[in-house]
């Protein structure tokens, strides 16, 4: 194992990822079970909802500046100095814009009992500050440097977990406002660490705004892709805030929530296979299907025994979390097949990704992320949130049917293009 770690990067960084995401999980669990004790199950939901609304536009505040620094400097890291610098300035100008913008939203989306300050607190720690974050653990993703990209990632963890169990010494049961300010302290105290981690580790970056139109482009689609991503994964919880009861967004963001956890494995490996596919994404996307398939039989088979694992276990939630969340074991039964999709149509997509088909990619999961609105429409007045649990399995389903059989289908044309190619005189 020593010898293999040694030599093949891959694996080197999956380790890394995978003791990240370790720790991670164990800080994360600590810091669930605190806040969503002491908060309650009602204070919980209007966090939750908050952070979900964020989520939406979140990935509009760095417009794919991240994901562009790992495609430019995973082949030719000597850009990497401008890259850098132009997910800076990118992040600055968007973030200022759009942190108005869920101001604005939050009075139509929300309601009025959640107050404003704690959209305002949210709003700077997701939009700019974990955006920034982001940036900075893609930065050293793209150098294949995951020890420190998992260090960032532990580190985020941590600063939270730290600041619930001072909030809870000094606050038995907290305020959602309250542990807003506290996300809020942690967050920023993480960032400036990332952005002097990666400044010192990496080198500064050069301040100029030089970017292409064709990467302004794929930029936007890389966010698009990500605010559909959270629009699918997390808007449910924004709906039931509105359309059903806090009580109830609390219940399925806490089952929702465990779910994300049991993830964290196959999380770590597609971090750290994610700049091959660009690499791979030369040859075209015969070639980044074939490095998806080696890992995604892995990934599957990892899905499955962890969904059986929640369907057996789920019982035991409300022993942890308190008898508040009893009905979260139900929700997290229903939501217990949703590992195995998110396997089967993250790989994919990183195909499509890898491959130049990003636009491709971001136009697939935006219709999903309307077809899980329009759902969430139906179900959630009717169901509450059992029919976003519905609304979520039948969305991620649909997402991997549509890029599953795109992704064939592109790799049927490259052949027959192959194919008539030799054949030609």
């Amino acid at each position: 194992m020593v010898k293999l770690l040694s030599k093949n990067a891959l694996a080197r960084n999956t380790a890394w990822m995978s003791i990240g995401h370790g720790l991670r999980l164990v800080i994360q669990a600590t810091y669930f079970i605190v806040i969503s004790r002491s908060l309650g199950v009602t204070n919980y939901g209007a966090f939750v909802g908050v952070v979900a609304l964020a989520g939406v536009l979140s990935p509009f505040g760095a417009l794919g500046s991240g994901a562009l620094l790992i495609k430019s400097v995973s082949r030719d890291n000597r850009l990497f100095a401008s890259t850098w610098g132009m997910a800076l300035i990118t992040l600055a100008v968007s973030s200022s814009v759009l942190i108005g913008t869920l101001l604005l939203l939050s009075q139509f989306a929300l309601p009025a009992v959640i107050p404003l300050r704690l959209v305002l607190l949210v709003a700077i720690s997701d939009i700019l500050g974990l955006n920034l974050i982001g940036v900075a653990c893609q930065a050293f993703q793209a150098f294949e440097r995951l020890k420190w990209t998992a260090t960032i990632n532990v580190l985020t963890s941590a600063s939270r977990l730290v600041g619930a169990l001072i909030l809870v010494l000094i606050q038995r049961h907290p305020s959602a406002l309250q542990w807003g300010y506290v996300y809020f302290g942690s967050t920023l105290v993480v960032a400036t660490t990332a952005y002097r981690l990666v400044s010192t580790k990496l080198g500064p970056p050069t301040l100029a705004f030089v970017r292409r139109p064709a990467e302004i482009r794929e930029g936007f689609y890389f966010s698009v892709s990500l605010s559909a991503q959270t629009v699918y994964n997390d808007i449910d919880k924004t709906m039931l805030a509105r359309l059903s009861t806090l009580s109830a967004t609390g219940i399925y963001g806490a089952a929702y929530r465990l779910i994300d956890v049991s993830f964290a494995p196959v999380s770590a490996l597609l971090a750290a296979a994610y700049p091959n596919f660009f690499r791979q994404g030369v040859a075209g996307i015969s070639s980044t299907l074939v490095y998806a398939r080696i890992l995604l039989k892995h990934a599957l088979g990892y899905s499955a025994l962890t969904c059986v694992g929640i369907l057996l276990c789920a019982g035991a939630v409300p022993y942890v979390l308190g008898p508040e969340y009893a009905r979260t074991a139900e929700a997290l039964r229903w939501l217990a097949p949703l590992p195995f999709l998110k396997a089967l149509h993250y790989f994919l997509s990183d195909t499509l990704t890898g491959a130049g088909y990003q636009g491709l990619r971001s136009a697939i999961q935006t219709a999903v992320a309307l077809f899980n609105v329009f759902l969430n429409l139906w179900l959630i007045p009717a169901y509450s949130w059992r029919g976003a649990a519905w609304s979520s399995i039948a969305s991620d389903g649909l997402l991997a049917c549509a890029v599953g059989t795109t992704v064939f289908l592109l790799e049927s044309r490259q052949n027959r293009q192959s194919e008539l190619a030799r054949v030609a005189p």
